[in-house]
C-alpha cells in the first residue's frame, strides 16, 4: 500500500442525526444529546442517547444518535438494515433526504413520524482542504479505494467531501465492511 495515498476506514453502523425540535419530542422539553465518545469529524460525537426506529416490516431498538444536532433529521442504515425496516431508501450523500422515505421514531418521553429521511448513505471520503490539495483531489470527485481485509476489494464511487472543517477518513457502512472483511482503524489506499 502506497503511503502516499493511505487513509484511514471508518465503518459506520446504522445511526440517526436529530433536530433540535426532534431530540425535545423524544427525550422532553430542554433535552440536549450528550457525549459518549468523539467522532472522526472534528466536533462529532455519538451521543449516550439511543431511540427505536420503525418501519413497515420491522423496527431496530436502541439506534445511537449522533451529535451535534443538525438541520434535518436523517437515519442512515445499510441496505441489508432497510430490507429488515420494510424499507428502500436510495443511496445518497448526507442531507439530501428529499423523496426519501420516512420513519416512525420513538424516544423515552414521545414519537414523531418523518416524511422523509431514510438514506443508505453514500460512501465517502472526508478530506481536510490540505490532504485534498496532497491528493489532488477536488470536492464531490468520486475516487476508487482499495482495502486489503481478508476479501479485499476496490471500493468505486466513493464521494470526496473536501472542508477545512474535517479530518482524513472514509466512511462506509456494516454490508460494505463486512463484504471486505474490512473494520475501523484499518487503511484503504486512492488508485484513482
Amino acid at each position: 500500500m502506497s503511503e502516499a495515498k493511505k487513509v484511514p476506514v471508518g465503518v459506520s453502523a446504522r445511526h440517526i442525526h436529530l433536530t433540535e425540535a426532534h431530540v425535545a419530542a423524544l427525550f422532553g422539553e430542554g433535552a440536549a444529546l450528550t457525549e459518549m465518545k468523539p467522532l472522526s469529524q472534528p466536533g462529532q460525537f455519538a451521543a449516550n442517547e439511543t431511540v427505536a426506529v420503525y418501519g413497515p416490516k420491522g423496527a431496530f431498538a436502541k439506534v445511537r444518535i449522533l451529535g451535534p444536532t443538525r438541520p434535518a433529521t436523517q437515519l442512515e442504515v445499510s441496505r441489508t438494515d432497510a430490507f429488515a425496516l420494510g424499507l428502500n431508501p436510495p443511496v445518497r450523500e448526507s442531507g439530501k433526504i428529499k423523496g426519501t422515505p420516512g420513519i416512525r421514531i420513538v424516544g423515552p418521553a414521545g414519537e414523531v413520524t418523518v416524511e422523509q429521511g431514510v438514506i443508505v448513505a453514500a460512501r465517502h471520503l472526508h478530506m481536510h482542504t490540505s490532504d485534498a490539495e496532497r491528493f489532488g483531489v477536488a470536492d464531490k470527485q468520486l475516487l476508487r479505494v482499495r482495502v486489503g481485509g481478508e476479501r479485499g476489494l476496490v471500493f468505486g464511487n466513493v464521494v470526496a467531501r473536501v472542508s477545512d472543517q474535517f479530518a482524513l477518513d472514509m466512511h462506509i457502512d456494516t454490508d460494505e465492511g463486512n463484504a471486505a472483511g474490512v473494520a475501523t482503524g484499518e487503511y484503504g489506499e486512492i488508485v484513482d
